[in-house]
């Protein structure tokens, strides 16, 4: 059994898909909800799940590496298999991803390499998307090291660009029909031991018994 960490600032819809199929990933357990505001509306969604949660406001440490020491001692205490940064809004220390190694998820929303890296977050990357002119977009689920957006994808899903598209429309579309899809399929992946990392590349492996 893979205990799971949901890491969290805001509304938690991409924690909320996780919850409704976590039916589909049985080797998978939601044990922590660990969000980065009190005021997080995920922490509702936690409770209304009966999942573990806590907060770590960054603003309350002294710096960066003393945040992500108190982050990596909450995983430690409830033994985290996996991490998912679903709209997470704090980068942690990269002492981080050396712990968790292919072990940390994260879903964007545009299809990496495009339209990612520092500064494309939220809304940002939809007008970015729009701005550019672009026909399809979508979202990748990827492991998560210390180059932002970086590592290696998992899993991505394109959809079309529609006239008369809006930053906001494009939003909840890619959420919609990326998002909420893709990152269930991947946590359910990891926790069946069907990924293998290889450099910067990742391996979907068959399920024993089959071809």
């Amino acid at each position: 059994m893979v205990n799971i960490a949901v890491l969290v600032s805001g509304g938690g819809t991409n924690l909320q898909a996780l919850i409704d199929s976590q039916p589909d990933f049985p080797e998978g357990k939601l044990a922590l909800v660990l969000s980065s505001s009190s005021d997080a509306f995920a922490l509702e969604r936690a409770r209304l799940a009966g999942i573990d949660a806590c907060v770590l406001v960054p603003k309350s440490f002294d710096t960066r590496s003393a945040f992500t020491q108190a982050v990596l001692d909450e995983l430690s205490r409830r033994d985290i298999g996996l991490v998912v940064l679903a709209g997470f809004m704090f980068i942690l220390e990269g002492s981080f991803f050396e712990v968790y190694r292919n072990r940390v998820l994260n879903v964007h929303p545009a299809l990496i390499p495009a339209f990612c890296g520092k500064g494309f977050y939220g809304l940002k990357v939809h007008r970015a998307v729009l701005d550019y002119g672009v026909k399809l977009t979508g979202a990748t689920v990827h492991f998560v090291d210390e180059v932002c957006d970086g590592g290696p994808i998992v899993l991505q899903k394109a959809i079309d660009v529609l006239p008369g598209d809006t930053p906001e429309s494009l939003q909840l579309r890619v959420m919609r029909e990326c998002e909420h899809k893709l990152l269930p399929e991947a946590v359910s992946l990891f926790c069946q031991g069907l990924l293998r990392v290889s450099g910067r590349l990742v391996e979907r492996l068959a399920k024993p018994g089959k071809t």
